[in-house]
């Protein structure tokens, strides 16, 4: 049993985890650092260094920004120095007109940013920004996560230190290390009042699909779904409304759409994943709101926990994570007991553990849909008592285990995979 003190520490954890984004997290939150450095520094920079971990690198290459018909760094480098406001977070560019994506293209132009890969540094998500106007200087490092300055300094004099902060600290503030029975026990029982907030994850990422029928983003899979050839072999079914509806989200987020989705642990693809299969099933079936509710907070806090082992960023594909937790909501809301629920977990792992990250990019909307239709199928194997046994593969008969075997293989087991990957994308 959960006592009052965890389960706030969960509830925070989750407030903490699930927020809005604008467009890809990692070239947005480069744009975050980026705008803390400027402000820092009290004026437009003449030139900006960056240095980038190579997972945010990978991340950032091909995948569009919001509201500039651009894609990758360099765009994302200048809007964060000219209009880019650090206390908006990952909305850092919601600010943004026309006219200061014609002043963006000129500063590119100009060549005014350096970018680089850093090398030799244990972090996996890591952003490093300095900025010049003459004499003056200004440095802001991003680590751990993509709202996390760690450094920031001025002419040399540091004006804010994490590793000073935590030897200040004698209390930690560290978030709560959860296992599945805690996700299970705290979306399932907890009061409405205290986990409704959930919600706003499917206004927000319903507005992002709705919004890609009202025009033609990255590759359109959610309308190709949905078009002559989808209906013919899918059918107009609740799966089909479920990939559609989730590929929709992404297509237009990631070709760039001004829009804010609610993001999971630093994803917006994350999000997406996590809320609008399950809010598809739940409109389809005439779920009740409190139902409603309590898959998404379920799908959501299953991804949380994934991605506390797994970490923000690797090898493994977040829509493996994402659709894991959308699976265990969907399985909730077809009645699936917490043994139900479990075996969605396992048939999950048993089946697309090993899907690469290759960057962030319009085509991540197709692996997103086979993360639906596997969070369904895995669903459908659960509920008729079908599970992966613990003798086959990666699967344990403990869901705590099966699921750090996901995340080892996804963080330890897959780094060769993720050097190989960035190097082919980079040789290009």
């Amino acid at each position: 049993m959960l006592n009052p003190s965890e389960k706030e520490q969960i509830i925070s954890l989750i407030k903490k985890e699930v927020v809005p984004a604008i467009g890809c997290t990692e070239p947005i939150a480069v744009s975050l650092c980026v705008a803390k450095a400027t402000e820092e520094l009290g004026e437009l920079p003449d030139n900006i260094k960056v240095s980038l971990s190579a997972n945010i690198l990978k991340n950032a290459m091909g995948v569009g920004i919001p509201g500039t018909k651009m894609v990758g760094l360099p765009i994302a480098i200048a809007l964060g120095a000219s209009i880019g406001k650090s206390e908006y977070g990952l909305q850092v560019l919601k600010d943004l007109t026309p006219e200061n994506v014609e002043a963006g293209r000129k500063y590119i132009s100009e060549k005014r940013i350096e970018i680089a890969l850093k090398e030799n540094i244990e972090d996996i998500l890591y952003i490093e920004v300095r900025c010049t106007k003459g004499n003056n200087k200004a440095l802001a490092i991003i680590r751990g996560n993509h709202t996390n300055f760690s450094y920031i300094s001025k002419n040399g004099e540091t004006i804010y230190s994490e590793n000073e902060k935590k030897e200040n600290e004698k209390n930690g503030n560290e978030d709560i290390m959860l296992t599945f029975p805690m996700v299970y026990e705290l979306s399932t029982t907890a009061p409405l009042k205290d986990i409704q907030f959930i919600l706003e994850a499917a206004e927000l990422n319903r507005k992002a699909s709705e919004l890609s029928a009202q025009g033609n983003y990255g590759h359109n899979v959610a309308k190709t779904v949905t078009g002559k050839y989808g209906k013919q072999i899918l059918g107009e079914t609740m799966l089909s409304n479920m990939m559609s509806y989730t590929a929709a989200a992404c297509d237009a987020r990631m070709d760039g759409a001004m829009i804010p989705v609610m993001s999971n642990s630093g994803s917006g693809n994350q999000g997406i994943t996590a809320t609008l299969p399950v809010l598809s099933y739940a409109e389809d079936t005439n779920c009740t709101e409190e139902a409603l509710i309590r898959a998404l907070m379920l799908s959501h806090l299953t991804v949380v926990y994934i991605k506390q082992k797994l970490g923000r960023l690797s090898a493994l594909c977040g829509c493996v994570a994402a659709a894991t937790g959308a699976s265990c909501g969907i399985t909730y809301l077809m009645g699936g007991s917490y043994n139900q629920i479990t075996f969605a977990v396992k048939n999950m792992v048993g089946n697309i553990t090993g899907m690469i990250c290759d960057g962030a990019k319009p085509s991540c909307a197709l692996k997103i849909s086979s993360g639906v239709s596997t969070a369904v199928l895995s669903a459908i194997m659960a509920m008729e008592n079908e599970v992966v046994s613990s003798q086959e593969g990666i699967v344990d008969d403990d869901v705590d285990k099966t699921i750090e075997n996901l995340t080892s293989i996804g963080s330890a087991g897959m780094q060769e995979t993720d050097k190989l990957v960035l190097k082919i994308m980079t040789s290009k």
